[in-house]
Parts: structure tokens; C-alpha cells; sequence
């Protein structure tokens, strides 16, 4: 786990000032070393977590010289000691221990195939000496991010957008699109970011960089829905199916020569995590939850339940308690932490749980995904008795977090890109291959919601405090099989049934039938008190009115009364506070 950036000059020979720029902004993610490797047109630098292999031989840049490859590498390769054993079969030798020159001699064995051998998290680049080419690669569902720039001059890239914009060759000029997808996703998805010409790396994909600057691009994994109307398999079948994969994955999980810990937040998700791995033989697991004060009846915290798991697997339990003072003073820092603007109000709590977490722990697991892919969130039921023209429509209503309407009232013109994001929608669920809007819904959400909203806060928030966060519930392996389960195994008793009928044999049942709760941060939620002070001077700063960005007749009214202006998704003065904080903290004008 590290930042990686980079840069191929098309011109003449590479800036290792830009790369050191990106790189300082990355350091954050990898506090435990640095390094650079310049040649010729190529610079890489890399920001190092020591998580396998600690010595210096697992150090990055990584070079083979008898292999004239150079990597740098961010993530973390669960089976590389199986693949490292296959390489040495074929005639690889090793200078290291790490799942980083396992990459390194996959790729030269197998080119671009060397991805479906993976199980793991990654984002990578590897820089070929003899053809002065660049491969680049990122997992499956996105864990692991990447970010670049590409123009005539050369190709830039790095692990976070804030890290690339250092690079002054890259343009920092907001995208309509980018801003109406953040508005209605409240987030920025696929290949596109808040910035024209700005791209991220797709999930699944890999990207080649020629000597002279032509790209080529392929995908090497694609989720598909695999739902067989013949299929014969018991619930009780699918059951064993998925325990046995849940297993595999929280074990592939535990690969790491420092400790392992877990974000227990008291759902089911992250509970049965503990379970799972205090029956793989793990004790005095390190577990760690958050929480805020109260505001009016909104409670803020969900101690009470995860203080069952905490005591019933004797973890050593850490529970972190933010009054109102430590959230507004860590506000800011959290938002430099930010990629993009990210609005889910929780955002906060994983910027301080993973500050307090990094005190005892450098790798934890977490619940993430879990309600993609296995069908928790409200939307999905609805899903289930729409005809197949209106699913676009009836998914939009339940998720975008303004109309059309609404947007054309406070954005400003140019912004106001007319059904671009209900378009997305619809694009994605006719090219998907889910046959029922219900699973075109669960498509798109693990594709492509999921890996730009929750999957990115969390790698965000962790890796500001140079903290590894491992997702077991988005095991590559795991997913496909969710996706040929039938649904009302998925959305039966209110969502998550057979991952909740699994659980029921694995953890205490007062954890599995509580009510169905979130990351609590009232305050963000509400907007009162300070916080309102605060998007009133976000909004009064020059920059602001400047920007051209909202419509400031409507933004001043939602200052003036903002509980009028509170969605299903929380405070939408939040979401365009958040956006032109993010914007300001980051000198984008």
C-alpha cells in the first residue's frame, strides 16, 4: 500500500521536480520510505507503506535489470506466494519477498494476461526499457485508484487528483459533466473526475503508453450477472457457497507481515468480519469504532452494538468519541484528504477513526461493498416491479439527490447539462447484461457507484494516516458469485438476507436484527450552529462568487433556511458547501 506517481515526457527527458511535487502530496500514504527512478523520458516515484516484505529489497521503484522493467506499485497482492511459486516453476528467480516483484515477473511472463492471475487490490505501472513503453493496470473493482493526464507534451499519473494537479501540466478547469454527476451521484464516476481532460484509470482496465505518446487501452475483466432460471442450487446450496467464499476471502485478507485489525462499526457487515476471523484462529483481534455527540433525537453513535462484538470475540476494542469541536477542527484536514469531493456525511468519521486506528495498527478490514452487492440499500426493492423502459427512472428517483429541476435552479448555466447522469443510467443498463432492473441495479451500483463513492472514501480516509484498508466483502471471486445468486435471496426480509441467514451461524443475532443503521455525524446532517457559519463564509469568499459556478441568488437562500433544503441523502447545503470548499482548499479557482 503506497502512493505511486509518474511521469513519460514525449518531448525529451522527464521533470523529476513534477514527480517530486505529486510525490510530497502522496506522502501521506506511505510514510515508511520514498524513492525515485529517473531515465530518459520516464520518471517514476513511489511513497512507501511497509506492509509484506519490510526490508529494503522491497523497496520501490522496483527495477530488474535482467528483465529491463521498473514498477511502482500501490495495493496489495493476497496470493502472491502461490504465483511466486508458479514463477519460480518457469524459471523466475527472486531478490525479495514481495508481492511487488511478483508482479513484476508476472507481467514479464504473461504481458497483460497477468491481471486474471491476481487476486488482490492494485493500481501499477511498469516501465519497459527496451521498447520505452508503459503498462499500467487497476483491479477489478477499483480499490486501488489512478488518476492521469494526457497531452502531446506527455502523460502524467498518481495515486490521488490533488497529488496530479501539482503538475502544472495538468489542467485544472471544472467539467460540466464531472460537476453534474457529483451533483446528482454525489460522486464523479467512471473514467471521468471533476476536471476535462483529467481522467481516472477504469476498473478492470489496462493502459499502454507508447515511446512517442499513442495510448492503447483493453479491459481484462468485466462483472457479469450469470443468474440461470435452471439452476437447480437449495438456498441451502447457496448458502454453503457463500459462507465457504466469505471464509476464503477474509483469510486471502490476513496476508501481511504486520497485524491486521477491523473497523467494527456494529452492522452486520463488519461484525460478521470479526466472527469470521476469530474462527480462522485470530485473538485478541485489534477492533475499532467511532462516535459523535447527539443533536435533537438524532443518536450519534452505535457503540451499544458493536460493544456486543467487541465483548462476545474479547477484542482488544477501541471505541473513539469526537464531541462537536474535534469534527468541525478536523473538517478541513479531511477534506485535503479528499480525491474529489466526497459528501456521505460518514466521511468524517473514517478521516478519525483511521487517524486514532493508525496508533496501533498499519492493516484493517472493512464491511465496504457488502450492501451492493448483496442487496441492502432501499432502492433496490422498488426495482423489483418496474417495467424494463421506466428502470432508469424509477433508479433515479430513489438515488440522484436532485432533479433536473432542481439542478437548472442552482447551478448555473453551463453546468446545467440536461439528463446527462439519468443518460449514464440508462447506458449502463442496457449494455450491462443483467436481465431484471433489480440486477441492473445491483450492476451498476458494484460497478460503478461503489467503486467512486464508498471504496474511495475509505482508501482516502485510511491512507491519509498511511493505514491499509482490505475490503473482503469485494473479493473478485466473491462478487461473481453473488451475481448469479437470484435476487429474492438477496432482497428477502429487508436486503442482505442470505448474507444474513450466514451470519446468523457466525455472530450474535442482536447485531444481525437491529434496525439498519449508518455512519451517524448529525451535525453534518443538520447544518446548524457552526457549521452553517461555515458554508456562510465558504460562500462569502471572492473566489466563490467568482467561480461561476452556482446560481448565488439560490445559494444564499438555501444559507438562509437550510432545513429547507434537506434530501434523502442528508443536507444538500452540505453537498454544494462541500464541493467549493474542496475547490478553495485545493487553489482551484
Amino acid at each position: 500500500m503506497c502512493g505511486i506517481a509518474g511521469e513519460i515526457n514525449f518531448q525529451g527527458k522527464a521533470s523529476s521536480h513534477y514527480v517530486n511535487s505529486m510525490l510530497d502530496h502522496l506522502a501521506p500514504r506511505g510514510p515508511d520510505g520514498w524513492g525515485l527512478a529517473a531515465q530518459g523520458n520516464m520518471c517514476f516515484g513511489h511513497q512507501r507503506l511497509k506492509v509484506i516484505d519490510l526490508s529494503a529489497a522491497g523497496a520501490q521503484p522496483m527495477h530488474d535489470a535482467s528483465l529491463g522493467l521498473t514498477i511502482v506499485f500501490n495495493g496489495c497482492i493476497y496470493n502472491y506466494k502461490a504465483l511466486r511459486h508458479e514463477l519460480e516453476q518457469l524459471g523466475h528467480t527472486f531478490f525479495s519477498t514481495s508481492d511487488t516483484e511478483v508482479i513484476l515477473k508476472a507481467y514479464a511472463q504473461w504481458q497483460e494476461q497477468c491481471m486474471s492471475r491476481f487476486n488482490g487490490m492494485f493500481a501499477f505501472a511498469i516501465w519497459h526499457r527496451d521498447s520505452n513503453s508503459t503498462f499500467f493496470a487497476r483491479d477489478r473493482l477499483g480499490i486501488k485508484p489512478l488518476y492521469y493526464h494526457h497531452n502531446r507534451d506527455g502523460f502524467w499519473f498518481s495515486s490521488t487528483l490533488p497529488s496530479l494537479l501539482k503538475c502544472p501540466e495538468v489542467p485544472a478547469k471544472l467539467s460540466p459533466l464531472g460537476v453534474h454527476q457529483y451533483m446528482s451521484f454525489r460522486a464523479i464516476v467512471g473514467a471521468d473526475t471533476l476536471f476535462s481532460n483529467v481522467h481516472k484509470l477504469l476498473p478492470g482496465h489496462w493502459l499502454k503508453v507508447s515511446a512517442d505518446g499513442e495510448l492503447s487501452q483493453g479491459c481484462y475483466w468485466q462483472l457479469t450477472s450469470k443468474v440461470d432460471d435452471n439452476d437447480q442450487r437449495s438456498e441451502q446450496d447457496w448458502q454453503q457457497a457463500l459462507r465457504a467464499a466469505l471464509f476464503t476471502s477474509a483469510k486471502r485478507r490476513l496476508e501481511a507481515d504486520v497485524p491486521v485489525g477491523v473497523l467494527l462499526s456494529g452492522g452486520v457487515d463488519s461484525s460478521l468480519l470479526v466472527g469470521m476471523l476469530s474462527e480462522l484462529g485470530q485473538k485478541k483481534l485489534h477492533t475499532f469504532s467511532i462516535g459523535f455527540d447527539n443533536v435533537a433525537e438524532e443518536e450519534g453513535n452505535e457503540f451499544k452494538y458493536s460493544d456486543i462484538i467487541a465483548e462476545h470475540y474479547a477484542t482488544e476494542h477501541n471505541k473513539i468519541f469526537a464531541r462537536h469541536n474535534t469534527l468541525l477542527t478536523h473538517l478541513r484536514p479531511c477534506i485535503d484528504a479528499m480525491s474529489e469531493p466526497m459528501v456521505s456525511h460518514d466521511v468524517i468519521g473514517f478521516y478519525l477513526l483511521a487517524q486514532a486506528v493508525s496508533q496501533h495498527v498499519k492493516v484493517v478490514q472493512s464491511g465496504q461493498g457488502a450492501d451492493e452487492v448483496f442487496a441492502g440499500y432501499h432502492w433496490y426493492p422498488p426495482m423489483t416491479d418496474v417495467a424494463d423502459n421506466d428502470a432508469a427512472e424509477r433508479y433515479a428517483q430513489a438515488y440522484f439527490s436532485w432533479d433536473e429541476a432542481e439542478l437548472a435552479r442552482v447551478l448555473a448555466p453551463e453546468y446545467c447539462l440536461r439528463n446527462e447522469s439519468l443518460n449514464l443510467v440508462q447506458q449502463h443498463f442496457a449494455s450491462c447484461g443483467s436481465r431484471l432492473p433489480v440486477d441492473k441495479a445491483l450492476h451498476l451500483d458494484t460497478a460503478v457507484m461503489l467503486v467512486d463513492d464508498p471504496v474511495k472514501r475509505v482508501d482516502n480516509m485510511t491512507m491519509a494516516f498511511g493505514l491499509e484498508a482490505r475490503v473482503p466483502f469485494l473479493d473478485h471471486e466473491l462478487v461473481e458469485l453473488a451475481f448469479q445468486m437470484p435476487h429474492p435471496l438477496k432482497l428477502r426480509d429487508g436486503g442482505k438476507y442470505l448474507l444474513k441467514q450466514v451470519a446468523r451461524d457466525i455472530i450474535p443475532s442482536a447485531v444481525i436484527d437491529r434496525p439498519k443503521g449508518y455512519f451517524p455525524v448529525p451535525a453534518l446532517r443538520q447544518m446548524q450552529g457552526e457549521y452553517l457559519e461555515l458554508a456562510k463564509e465558504v460562500f462569502s469568499q471572492p473566489a466563490a462568487r467568482q467561480r461561476k459556478l452556482f446560481n448565488m441568488d439560490y445559494i444564499d437562500a438555501m444559507l438562509a433556511a437550510p432545513e429547507q433544503y434537506t434530501g434523502k441523502f442528508g443536507s444538500k447545503l452540505w453537498q454544494v458547501t462541500l464541493l467549493e470548499l474542496w475547490l478553495q482548499q485545493h487553489g482551484i479557482h
